[in-house]
């Protein structure tokens, strides 16, 4: 099987035998580390990843004979299947791609990991970042530390982190000042998650401004939705008719959640009004 075709291919037409050829890849020690590295990032997706694949990708991460990129890699690629059965109820939840028993497993073997000084700091970080998508209690903790240990790098996954773990309010404004474009980025994205208000004059600026960057500027067009969705349309309006099609579909995307967004904040002023009357 050829990974590079694979990697250009919609996971939803990957041939059949896709999953069962990536775990040999995974179990095998044949591969070269490019082929490693590729098949442990295409393990991750939804179409494919299963207790087996879980498996495989945990057994690569605690490897330390094994590279550090693909390890992160490995850590990274559990995160998608970690957020799902977290928002998923496993009694109710249609064909789950892992086991409520696989799912805890995970959970444990991330927190022992990320707690083992002994593991490369590049992986832990990527753990820190898978983890988070199950927030658990041992998180806020992590996230703060990370976020003032003083090293750029944590500072960025601490800023990651944010964007799933609640509560970092006043440290996601500070770092929509950041000069990292990838901390504001994630700051970006985080202020619009949690719809934190004082962001909104920031955030509503980079849509208006003409010269934002393409990729932080899709994120606060997303970000404008989820922070004031009953003024998103007044700042999204001149970018609805774009030339960039990409752009125009965020837009078109933000605009459609921020009326969902303003129906539900009208529902929940008239329960007030209800619930006020004598």
């Amino acid at each position: 099987m050829n990974l590079r075709i694979l990697k250009d291919t919609p996971p939803w037409d990957w041939p059949d035998g896709t999953g069962k050829a990536l775990l040999d890849i995974l179990r095998g020690d044949r591969s070269s580390e490019s082929d490693l590295l590729l098949a442990t990032e295409l393990a991750g997706d939804f179409t494919v990843i299963n207790d087996e694949l879980v498996d495989a990708l945990l057994s690569i991460l605690r490897s330390g004979d094994t590279p550090e990129t693909v390890r992160g890699t490995a850590a990274i690629s559990l995160g998608p299947a970690l957020e799902h059965a977290d928002t998923e109820d496993f009694e109710d939840a249609d064909d789950p791609p892992i086991t409520e028993r696989t799912f805890h497993r995970v959970q444990e073997s991330l927190r022992t990991l990320y707690m083992d000084a002994s593991v490369p700091e590049a992986v832990r970080r990527r753990i820190l970042e898978a983890s988070v998508r199950a927030p658990q209690d041992w998180h806020p903790d992590a996230v703060r530390a990370a976020y003032g240990s003083g090293d750029e790098l944590w500072r960025l996954t601490a800023v990651f982190c944010m964007r799933f773990v609640r509560g970092f309010d006043e440290e996601i404004l500070e770092a929509l000042e950041s000069e990292n474009p990838d901390t504001h980025y994630e700051a970006v994205l985080a202020a619009g998650d949690w719809e934190v208000d004082a962001a909104w004059p920031h955030v509503a600026a980079l849509v208006t401004s003409g010269e934002t960057e393409k990729p932080l500027l899709l994120a606060a067009i997303d970000a404008v939705a989820g922070i004031r969705p009953h003024k998103a349309r007044e700042i999204l309006d001149a970018l609805v008719d774009s030339d960039d099609e990409e752009i125009a579909a965020a837009v078109h995307e933000a605009m459609a959640m921020a009326e969902g967004l303003s129906g539900d904040e009208e529902d929940d002023e008239l329960d007030d009004d209800e619930e006020s009357r004598p």
